[in-house]
């Protein structure tokens, strides 16, 4: 094989790495900053217990509380702690709850988990504004509703899907659902964002570096190899 060839096969490599690393990006889920998960999300459901995890996006500083603000439906009074990190405390708010305690290390996220007496039976889905405090000072404020059909927003808050309600039995009355309670917005302060990627984000690119560095060094090497073999 000549210079030629030598230089249209690493073309070739590079261009099939670079498919191969654009394949894997665009493939990637988006992933929330803050994440809701249930263990029975129905609508009407009773004894509810609602997860939560914040991921820790502060390079210099650990996640000291986690304020929820409840949606429609549920309210304050409804809501029992079921799981916080070690020493973390709840504190029932007007238009919610919050969680706190001593700062967790840089790069943990903060998992916790509430039990809610009854989640509201004529809901499709669940906001869950939260706004995420690092022992700094900084606050992540994850208060944004997706709206379906148009782009993430920049700050979304976690959200509930919730499957449709259970078959009321013919003769039996509807379980009434908890009073609603309106969430306030959360108050204004000076806070920006987290800029740090995520650590799942983080890890895909530091393989597709070293996928692309291995390749280019095997095309390298066989180049050389052929041009000392001729000579």
């Amino acid at each position: 094989m000549g210079i030629a060839g030598s230089a249209c096969l690493v073309r070739v490599g590079v261009a099939a790495v670079a498919g191969v690393a654009t394949a894997l990006v665009l493939a990637a889920p988006a992933i929330a900053h803050v994440q809701v998960k249930a263990d029975n999300p129905q609508a009407g459901a009773r004894d509810v217990t609602i997860t939560f995890t914040g991921e820790a996006e502060s390079p210099r500083a650990g996640i000291k509380s986690e304020r929820v603000v409840l949606p429609p439906g549920i309210g304050p009074q409804d809501v029992r702690l079921a799981k916080a990190p070690t020493d973390w405390k709840l504190s029932l708010i007007p238009d919610g709850f919050t969680v706190a305690g001593p700062a967790l290390k840089v790069g943990q996220d903060a998992v916790w988990a509430v039990t809610v007496a009854q989640l509201p039976s004529n809901a499709t889905e669940l906001p869950f504004k939260t706004l995420e405090t690092y022992s700094d000072g900084t606050v992540a404020r994850w208060i944004e509703i997706p709206e379906t059909g148009k782009p993430e927003p920049a700050n979304p808050a976690p959200v509930l899907k919730l499957k449709p309600p259970a078959a009321v039995p013919t003769g039996a009355s509807p379980t009434p659902t908890s009073a609603a309670s309106t969430p306030g917005s959360p108050a204004p302060s000076a806070t920006h964002r987290p800029t740090s990627g995520n650590a799942i984000g983080s890890n895909v690119l530091w393989i597709l570096l070293i996928v692309v560095v291995v390749a280019l060094a095997a095309i390298v090497a066989s180049v050389r190899w052929r041009r000392r073999s001729r000579s």
